[in-house]
């Protein structure tokens, strides 16, 4: 019977992720099992500059490229060695995904099985305070010379591949070969453990870093089957192998329906600002409508940027949205366009000119008359806020879930029993936790409601 080989390998590059970037050195041990069977070793034109911190770090130079072979000059050569041996690396997925795109650019494809020394040696020999392969090295006694060159560090990773085989007591490495394991897709420092306590619930996961910081928030309808999806396409690029080697571990909330977990995780993602969440950061409203008082005594109306400080009459993506809005409302309420902000005060008054408005701007109409159609405004934008609950399934079969908005704020969402009643709002608050809204959050569960009048329950009748 053919023996299995591993191909122990190690690369050096002109930086993180493959798509801008180049091989400079690769080297291949062979190990079948047992012992060393054979080795390669070649260092690669990358046809890029080498940075000079890098030079400084391996060495490799760019007058020492000039002259190599290219990548694909060499790639037969690596193809043949690769092509039916288990692929074997120190943090694998960041060689393997170099090395697959580089052959894939040459015309040779290989799906190859993978082993990741640092998840094995962190089963196999727990217990380390770093499991990086130069203080590995150094805390097992293996021998390593050439740091941060290919053959050095492949050569020390065949020897720590030697050590794990002969540790092996629970046949983890065995185990990690089989098809139906996930092992080779998981992130370096995340205990397997973990990922296979996750529930198949709706719910919120966060993923740390080795500080214990979360960098990663996200929401699923199946919390198992999203986080596993995050792992099963390991791409070579920077933003990808630095999101996988960021994580140490995972936590996570059940939520009772999908709606809730979407809440959720933007609520966090504001809360948080966790590292690699792109999407929602910037998803907020920028202007708003805001009501003062002018120096004559007349309450006005103007568009500016979101104040922290200061309570908004409606708030707007787009400031064309805000004029729009402020245009119909001016109309309306038969307001003073220039005290409303939507014409220039250095002409005449357009709408008293056509007698749309009675002339507050020329003082032929009072402040105090102006000022009773302007608080009939605010009243009513203020009344067009609406308090309502929206009433799902819970997490388990005995409990239903509310999610609250009040004034047409989002409040929180919260967990009861069945048979619980609720008759009030102040009812439902003794079950709602409260949370920090923003506008995504608003704008989805307005949208939910509005979709399905079913679910919403207003606080101007019995709500159960």
């Amino acid at each position: 019977m053919k023996k299995q080989l591993f191909a122990i390998v190690d690369i050096e590059t002109t930086g993180g992720y493959d798509r801008d970037n180049g091989i400079t050195e690769i080297a291949i041990v062979l190990h079948d099992g047992s012992t060393i069977v054979d080795t390669f070793e070649t260092l690669i034109n990358p046809n890029h500059t080498i940075p000079k911190f890098i030079q400084l770090l391996t060495g490799i130079t760019d007058a020492m490229v000039e002259d190599a072979p290219q990548f694909n000059e060499v790639a037969p050569d690596i193809y043949e060695l690769l092509k039916d041996a288990v692929f074997v690396a120190h943090n694998v997925n960041f060689d393997y995904s170099f090395v697959n795109y580089f052959l894939s650019k040459a015309g040779f494809h290989i799906q190859s099985k993978k082993l990741c020394t640092v998840r094995l040696a962190r089963k196999i020999i727990p217990g380390h305070s770093s499991y990086s392969l130069g203080k590995l090295c150094r805390q097992l006694n293996i021998p390593l010379s050439g740091r941060h060159r290919a053959m050095g560090d492949a050569y020390a990773t065949a020897l720590l591949f030697s050590l794990l085989l002969q540790e092996d007591k629970e046949n983890h490495i065995t185990e990690s070969l089989k098809t139906s394991s996930k092992e080779q897709f998981i992130p370096p420092n995340l205990p397997k453990e973990q990922l296979i306590k996750l529930p198949e619930s709706p719910g919120v996961y966060y993923f740390y870093n080795k500080q214990s910081k979360v960098v990663y928030v996200g929401k699923a309808k199946n919390i198992r089957k999203r986080v596993h999806s995050h792992f099963s396409n390991n791409k070579a690029t920077k933003q990808k192998q630095d999101f996988l080697n960021t994580i140490y571990s995972i936590s996570y909330e059940l939520c009772g329906t999908e709606l809730m977990a979407v809440l959720l995780e933007s609520v966090e993602i504001k809360r948080l600002w966790p590292e690699f969440n792109r999407s929602q950061k910037n998803f907020e409203p920028v202007f708003a409508i805001y009501d003062y008082v002018d120096q004559n005594g007349y309450v006005r109306l103007g568009i500016d940027k979101i104040k922290k400080t200061v309570q908004p009459l409606t708030t707007f993506r787009l400031y064309n949205d805000a004029l729009v809005f402020l245009q119909k409302i001016v109309g309306e309420y038969e307001l003073c366009p220039k005290l409303s902000g939507t014409q220039n005060t250095r002409f005449p008054c357009v709408g008293f000119e056509k007698l749309m408005c009675k002339g507050a701007c020329e003082a032929v109409e009072m402040a105090d008359d102006y000022n009773q159609r302007m608080q009939l405004l605010i009243d009513e934008l203020d009344d067009q806020k609406p308090t309502f609950a929206v009433r799902q399934k819970g997490r388990t079969h005995d409990e239903q879930s509310f999610l609250l908005v009040e004034k047409g704020r989002f409040y929180g969402m919260g967990y009861a029993s069945n048979d619980t009643a609720i008759n009030s709002i102040d009812d439902l608050k003794t079950y709602i936790t409260p949370l920090k809204e923003n506008f995504y959050v608003r704008h989805t569960i307005i949208k939910y409601a509005e979709e399905n009048p079913d679910k919403v329950f207003s606080f101007r009748m019995s709500i159960l």
